[in-house]
């Protein structure tokens, strides 16, 4: 953990406020969302500062996001902060008194997407923390929000991947610092991973590898449009989908084999409504899935509800991960198995034929919960266990049947 910008002390390692990730694509009518981050901030006339740092175009990110909260009874300011504004100096602005005194005066920050790297270098420049950045500290021990989308969501943890889009490049073994990864800011504690964009990326192919490498045993990737609130040793999770939880905790792996490998990753699966408790890795599921179905695969009444054997040809494909647990904790078979491999791989590839079999199954703990409550077929799933085992994909996959 030596790249997080300041380390956890005994007073301030459980700060009584929310940082709260969310996993990029946030639309605007997300009521769930936004809402509940101004009851978090304390209702109608709470004060926000928004922090459109990473954006591209920061001017316009920080005023669609400062109307959205807005629109909820929020009072919700842009703080200039960034470099892409031509009329602002980010290294005067994260020392500028005024600014410091706008979110001494505010309940919750609000950081956009966009590149997180600009969040990072901005803040804490080198490392070195800034007095704004030490400001939004103290409003989130005091109990405020630490909100941020995206890229802003990047930054909660106390290392972040930097500049990482080719997932299988990384489960491959790039992963360096000062480019696929660097230092996080830390909001959601010392031993939090958190990544966004999560499924719709296939991102468990990074988070894996960055997991290991930098000794995490508790990752948080949190899905487009939803969010998770970290409060104390609970996360909850809202919004429009959810939350995968991966715990190393019990995981073993031969370190001398060479490629990436892991077996006995427990993986769960959060939806909407739905809590974790960290100290007790324990699924805690919404009261619309305790009103509906629990779905014990291990229990002697047990009706399946799917029967079919299926195999995934991209377990990095798009929602595939968890569309895999739910199949598989309803239904008779133990195990699913798929692959994580380039079909078509770059010209620079070191390993074409690299490849990655994914097999997901069962344990004596594995338990799920279905409901049709929210309009679709939804679960919620525990304790499903994950082996990464490297292997050899035939290049190129397939010839023309006749030649």
């Amino acid at each position: 953990m030596a790249l997080g910008v300041t380390p956890a002390t005994a007073a301030d390692a459980v700060p009584a406020g929310y940082a709260v990730p969310i996993g990029g694509a946030l639309k605007y009518d997300n009521e769930a969302v936004w809402g509940r981050l101004v009851e978090l901030a304390g209702g109608k006339g709470a004060r926000f500062v928004v922090l459109a740092t990473a954006a591209g175009n920061p001017a316009r990110s920080g005023r669609q996001i400062a109307d959205a909260l807005a629109r909820r009874g929020a009072l919700a300011e842009v703080l200039p902060v960034s470099p892409k504004l031509n009329d602002a100096d980010v290294t005067a602005a994260v020392r500028d008194p005024a600014l410091i005194a706008k979110v001494r005066a505010a309940r919750g920050v609000f950081f956009s997407g966009g590149a997180q790297e600009r969040i990072v270098d901005s803040l804490a420049p080198a490392g070195v923390e800034s007095p704004l950045l030490a400001e939004i500290r103290a409003l989130h021990r005091r109990g405020g929000v630490v909100a941020g989308t995206s890229a802003g969501a990047a930054i909660m943890s106390s290392v972040m991947f930097r500049d990482a889009q080719d997932v299988m490049r990384i489960l491959k073994g790039e992963l360096r610092q000062g480019k696929e990864y660097d230092r996080g800011l830390g909001f959601a504690g010392e031993s939090l991973f958190v990544d966004q964009h999560f499924l719709k990326r296939g991102r468990i192919g990074r988070m894996l590898p960055l997991m290991v490498a930098k000794g995490y045993t508790l990752g948080l990737g949190v899905e487009e449009n939803s969010a998770a609130i970290i409060h104390g040793d609970e996360i909850e999770v809202i919004g429009g989908k959810g939350a995968l939880l991966v715990d190393l905790s019990s995981m073993k792996r031969d370190a001398d084999s060479g490629p990436f490998n892991l077996r006995g990753a427990r993986l769960s699966y959060l939806d909407r409504g739905d809590r974790y408790r960290m100290s007790t890795r324990t699924v805690l599921p919404s009261a619309a899935k305790l009103a509906d179905h629990r779905v014990d695969p291990n229990a002697a009444d047990f009706k399946p509800f799917f029967d079919n054997d299926a195999f995934h040809l991209d377990m990095l494909g798009d929602t595939t991960i968890v569309n895999a647990m739910s199949n598989l904790i309803d239904n008779a078979r133990r195990e699913v198995r798929g692959l994580a491999f380039n079909a078509r791989p770059a010209a620079d590839d070191p390993a074409p034929s690299l490849g990655f079999e994914f097999r997901l199954y069962k344990g004596e703990d594995s338990v799920g919960w279905y409901t049709g409550a929210f309009g679709g077929e939804d679960y919620t799933v525990a304790n499903l266990y994950l082996d990464v085992t490297p292997v050899r994909v035939a290049q190129p996959l397939y010839r023309p049947w006749i030649n």
